[in-house]
């Protein structure tokens, strides 16, 4: 049975890391996978594929408003086939801060490097494409470099590249990653042994903070959580709970004009805030617990 994948070329990697954002998590149905690559320089294209063709005119009208640096929707049948590995070959390494994200096909390339994450295509969100993704990688980097965190917990974490992160750049501190999903977590905990930092990072399948090694009260220090608004604000009081006083979150998959209402909820949650990164049309939110 054929897949269907939707093809857009994008003027510039700002351009494709919006478009990827919002295919991937605002524009409905949702895509199988999404990949960015670079196509004849400075150009790239966004491609994604679906079960079933969607629907161009929607997609094309849904994206209007992101700007004239994006070419139209173009759905083609592709045959069946391992089409996640053949699709994410073409991912190019990502640069976050200090943080050099980049596949298998690129491990040669990239060397040997402190703070390179190899992170493979699978079915697991979080390959640093992403803008979300890419700019809770350069929050990490900034803080990281200014303050000395003990306890770090990467709540919604995918494929674990952040947690990943967190263990790279704080060689001395202890890492949970959690996720409801157990095919992510599975996932995660591969990427902890490929990228040597298995022993420090302990992954737990959960859905927020339902698990006995994340209820104890003032047990992390950062909590960075890249999922979704609505999650967001339900968790405010939980994470505040989690955090120790002046302890930081990084909350992240929140588009520009959603970062307003769950910055407001932390705020009377007992959060202020430390940094709001905009960048492709989303916001990363640095907030410290008062």
């Amino acid at each position: 049975m054929p897949l269907f994948k939707l093809r857009i070329r994008v003027a510039d990697l700002d351009a494709g890391r919006s478009v990827s954002g919002w295919l991937g998590e605002v524009i409905e149905p949702p895509p199988l996978a999404v990949t960015l690559f670079e196509d004849d320089a400075p150009a790239f294209v966004v491609e994604a594929y679906y079960e079933h063709p969607p629907s161009t005119v929607a997609i094309d009208r849904a994206l209007a408003d992101l700007g004239t640096r994006i070419g139209g929707a173009i759905v083609e049948a592709v045959p069946d086939a391992n089409w996640v590995a053949i699709s994410q070959a073409a991912l190019p390494p990502i640069l976050a801060g200090r943080f050099i994200v980049h596949g298998s096909h690129d491990r040669a390339r990239v060397g040997v490097r402190p703070l390179a994450i190899e992170i493979e295509a699978g079915e697991a969100f979080g390959t640093g494409h992403n803008a979300t993704t890419s700019g809770c990688l350069e929050a990490i980097d900034v803080l990281t470099r200014r303050r000395r965190f003990a306890r770090v917990l990467d709540l919604g974490c995918g494929t674990g590249v952040l947690a990943i992160a967190a263990a790279r750049a704080l060689p001395h501190a202890r890492v949970i990653a959690s996720d409801n999903d157990p095919i992510a977590t599975d996932i995660a905990q591969a990427n902890m042994r490929l990228n040597r930092v298995a022993t420090r990072v302990r992954v737990v399948t959960a859905s927020g903070f339902a698990h006995r090694r994340l209820r104890r009260p003032h047990s992390f220090d950062l909590v960075v959580a890249n999922i979704l608004p609505r999650p967001l604000i339900a968790l405010a009081n939980s994470i505040r709970t989690a955090l120790r006083p002046g302890g930081v979150a990084v909350l992240s998959g929140l588009l520009n004009h959603q970062a307003h209402q769950v910055r407001a909820q932390y705020h009377a949650a007992g959060f202020h805030l430390l940094a709001a990164r905009r960048h492709a049309g989303w916001t990363v939110l640095v907030l410290e617990r008062r």
